[in-house]
């Protein structure tokens, strides 16, 4: 199972997807809740309609669906979230999990000064009512700023798509708000309890994005979070499926 980041859909594995295929996988892309083309529920006043245990849950129903009752399981930025939560919540389901661009939320937090406010700002915008969604549904394609020739014709028609229905923006922004609020209470939570991943982590972080300028190596924040734990960097953009598919496709499977 691969799991999108924002503000993407499922069609950002589309060079990675058919590689993982080849190698003999069976791989299941979906959108996230709220995102792309999967369903936007209401939003509730504490963010848990769009929190990660939310979506964590709408994907260990899909795969127990399809008849996977264990799988590996990839999520890069919004998407490593979900898969960490699922991971965290259902550890027998994942038998091995890596985390693409990722370092816990609560990690994050934890860490946040002036450099992190002003790189990672949007966060924080985003967290704010009613405002973003007013801004960005102005004029999505500026506010996103997708690149066919980088994301592939077909990625990038679905991404536009779905990032001009406001039900969407909101639906992500959501994603946002529960990050800052619920999601990173159950992330102290699982600390406060001493519950790390027991299963193999692979964590794989862009070059050229700003994780290892703000943090250093990422590897010394999930030693803390996984007792099984191997990773480097990827010479690539922070969107490594659209941007560095080949040496992704192979350091997954040669992982999983």
């Amino acid at each position: 199972m691969l799991l999108h980041g924002h503000p993407r859909t499922s069609a950002t594995w589309h060079r990675v997807a058919p590689r993982l295929v080849e190698a003999g996988f069976q791989v299941v892309c979906p959108d996230l809740r709220g995102y792309g083309r999967s369903s936007k529920p209401e939003p509730t006043p504490d963010h848990s309609a769009h929190s990660k245990r939310a979506t964590s849950q709408d994907m260990l129903q899909l795969m127990n669906q399809l008849g996977h009752e264990q799988f590996v399981l990839a999520g890069h930025d919004r998407g490593s979230y979900s898969a960490l939560r699922l991971a965290l919540d259902y550890p027998s389901a994942v038998s091995k999990l890596a985390l693409l661009d990722c370092i816990p939320i609560s990690e994050h937090l934890a860490r946040a000064n002036a450099n992190f406010a002003t790189s990672w700002w949007h966060w924080f915008f985003y967290a704010q009512p009613d405002i973003p969604e007013r801004v960005i549904t102005a004029d999505p394609d500026s506010w996103y700023q997708g690149d066919p020739a980088i994301m592939g014709q077909e990625n990038y028609d679905e991404w536009r798509q779905a990032v001009r229905n406001p039900a969407t923006i909101r639906a992500m922004l959501e994603d946002y708000r529960a990050g800052l609020t619920i999601d990173r209470e159950h992330e102290e939570a699982d600390r406060t309890a001493g519950k790390i991943l027991q299963m193999p982590l692979l964590v794989l972080w862009s070059l050229r994005d700003d994780l290892e300028l703000l943090y250093g190596n990422p590897l010394d924040i999930w030693k803390d979070w996984a007792s099984d734990l191997r990773g480097h960097g990827v010479e690539s953009g922070h969107h490594m499926a659209e941007e560095a598919p080949d040496e992704l496709a192979t350091t997954l499977i040669n992982f999983f």
